[in-house]
């Protein structure tokens, strides 16, 4: 032992950069043993302490825990194996802290009350299967029927990376799908939609809500005949329903719009072109057509 470099317990922490009381916790646990002790009964360590002690301190730094480290520096597990471990069990870890940051940002931009505040935060804390259940519940209760790519142009898909902007529109979107209210009215607007065909769920194209967004021009007077020339062709549409101020009423519903919002936020979707200025002055045209 006289060729070797040797260390005492406070020598080794002041080379490592670490606390005495530390090299001795990690001595204790048999992770930076001594190589020997003086004849008094301190501890000494070589310089594979050293090394052994600079690898504890960044791996503890990086997040691992004892048990993994252990692994690490007696050479059980390769340290490329933990790190591709824990950056997993990191990426679990920040698409939860995402999630918690979406719901602490909506609190400060809503101030919900308690029971809405609950629900929010457990909505957060779905697991992917979760949100993949809650989705199929509810396209089963408003589509369902209907032609399968209709289906899927309503089902939000939250990507494994999701950033900010997507992870707080899916606490919203999974908010608006248990308002039962919601769920009911679109399931009304479907059924029209297959009524407007006679029967059977497959839609119509183009929609009709899309028919008025092209023809309406909000420059024209509602009264004047370039109004009720547009009037006539929506109306004449094999698409259009009986009852279209009610449905073209439902199809702008604020909730339906913002759902659509909401999907094309979290699919990186071009945002939907709003329909509520088309569809109003439409709706001002058709009564003043029909002599309302």
């Amino acid at each position: 032992m006289d060729g070797d470099t040797l260390f005492s317990i406070g020598e080794l922490a002041r080379r490592t950069g670490v606390t005495v009381k530390a090299v001795r916790f990690y001595s204790d646990e048999g992770i930076v043993p001594p190589l020997d002790r003086t004849p008094a009964g301190h501890r000494v360590y070589g310089l594979d302490a050293v090394a052994r002690l600079g690898l504890v301190r960044t791996l503890r730094d990086l997040g691992l825990g004892l048990p993994a480290i252990r692994k690490v520096v007696d050479r059980e597990v390769s340290l490329a194996e933990v790190a591709a471990a824990h950056a997993e069990a990191l990426e679990v870890q920040i698409r939860t802290l995402r999630l918690q940051r979406a719901v602490l940002t909506a609190v400060a931009g809503r101030g919900p009350t308690p029971k809405e505040l609950d629900l929010m935060h457990k909505l957060a804390r779905l697991s992917a299967a979760e949100r993949d259940r809650l989705i199929a519940d509810f396209l089963d209760a408003a589509y369902r029927g209907l032609d399968p790519g209709v289906v899927r142009s309503m089902t939000p898909v939250l990507p494994d990376d999701p950033d900010d902007a997507q992870v707080a529109a899916w606490v919203e979107l999974a908010e608006l799908m248990q308002d039962q209210g919601f769920v009911a009215d679109a399931r009304r607007l479907a059924e029209r939609v297959s009524a407007a065909r006679g029967g059977g769920f497959a839609p119509p194209r183009p929609h009709i809500v899309a028919v008025v967004r092209e023809k309406a021009d909000l420059a024209l007077d509602p009264a004047s005949p370039e109004a009720r020339s547009i009037v006539d062709h929506v109306t004449a549409h094999p698409a259009c329903p009986d009852d279209l101020p009610a449905y073209l009423r439902a199809a702008t519903d604020p909730r339906r719009i913002r759902y659509l919002e909401l999907l094309a936020r979290i699919n990186a979707w071009p945002p939907p072109e709003p329909p509520v200025p088309a569809v109003e002055w439409f709706l001002r045209a058709l009564s003043v057509r029909r002599g309302g």
